[in-house]
């Protein structure tokens, strides 16, 4: 019986450390799987967060803006094809290319677009009195406006031009002939046209108006004899009213036109400029242009809607 207990204790000693050596080499080969599956877990990450936020793109938790997980912008919707509203089936959207890439710096930032349509020189005011983030309606970065907005870097080449209507051509040969008291010349209120008006035709009776509009209406009316309008708005507006005629190009120093960012938020304005370089970058920019063209040649409305 004792031979009997010893043999078994015998046994049960052997079985024993035979476990003992199985978890041994077991934990030893975990070790070794895990340092192993850690290095390509440490490389992963950062494809790992790229692929939900890239690390370019700031996270919007560090953002400042006016109302909290939103960017609000302003823009003033009758500068088509920046800005203005597209009717499609009967119904109005705001469109343009501003209004395109105001939508991708919000998607880039992880922030819900808020659009504020308005007056142009409200856009102005309201981001002079800090009620939005953003002001988008084709700003030119005017040293003189640098009191009241930050500037983002130029995301659309333009330029600018003087207008008339056909049959009036020969009047309008050179920047000179412009300036003639006889003259009534159109700008809109707020813009660097005026500047541009006041530094070409000095002499001619300026008339600024709030709207784009309601320069073209004026100009087709007979009541304005030409006007000063941003290049790409007096082609696109050229095609819907054949009777204009684009007939001179206008220096100007800043051919350009960049977004207008809430004073002295500098995190904001490096975040818009990535968000720009981005999106100039992947072909969206272009995009955006070609569509808000194209949108912009069929029923549109300008100006604000009632």
């Amino acid at each position: 019986m004792k031979k009997l207990i010893a043999l078994l204790l015998a046994a049960m000693m052997v079985l024993s450390l035979a476990a003992c050596g199985s978890k041994t080499e077991s934990t030893g080969n975990t070790e070794s799987t895990s340092a192993e599956a850690s290095e390509p877990a440490e490389a992963a990450t950062p494809a790992e967060s790229t692929e939900s936020t890239p690390a370019a793109e700031p996270e919007a938790a560090k953002l400042t803006t006016v109302t909290e997980g939103k960017l609000t912008v302003a823009t003033s919707p009758d500068f088509a094809p920046y800005e203005f509203y597209a009717v499609e089936d009967g119904t109005p959207r705001l469109a343009g290319f501003d209004v395109a890439l105001a939508g991708y710096i919000a998607d880039y930032l992880g922030l819900e677009l808020e659009m504020v349509p308005i007056d142009f020189d409200g856009v102005l005011m309201e981001l002079q009195t800090r009620n939005v983030d953003l002001g988008m309606a084709g700003l030119s970065p005017d040293p003189k406006r640098e009191g009241i907005m930050d500037f983002s870097d130029i995301y659309y080449q333009g330029g600018q031009s003087f207008v008339t209507v056909k049959g009036n051509e020969d009047k309008f040969t050179t920047l000179e002939q412009t300036n003639d008291p006889a003259y009534q010349i159109g700008a809109q209120t707020g813009s660097i046209q005026v500047d541009l008006a006041q530094t070409n035709s000095p002499d001619a009776e300026i008339i600024q108006l709030a709207k784009v509009t309601d320069i073209i209406a004026e100009l087709l009316a007979g009541k304005l004899d030409g006007a000063y309008i941003e290049t790409a708005v007096a082609e696109s507006y050229a095609v819907n009213y054949p009777e204009l005629a684009i007939v001179l190009d206008v220096p100007y120093d800043v051919s350009g036109s960049a977004v207008g960012v809430i004073k002295g938020n500098a995190e904001l304005l490096a975040a818009v400029n990535e968000a720009i370089a981005a999106a100039i970058a992947d072909g969206s920019m272009d995009n955006f242009v070609a569509e808000a063209n194209e949108l912009a040649s069929g029923e549109i409305i300008e100006g604000l809607l009632n």
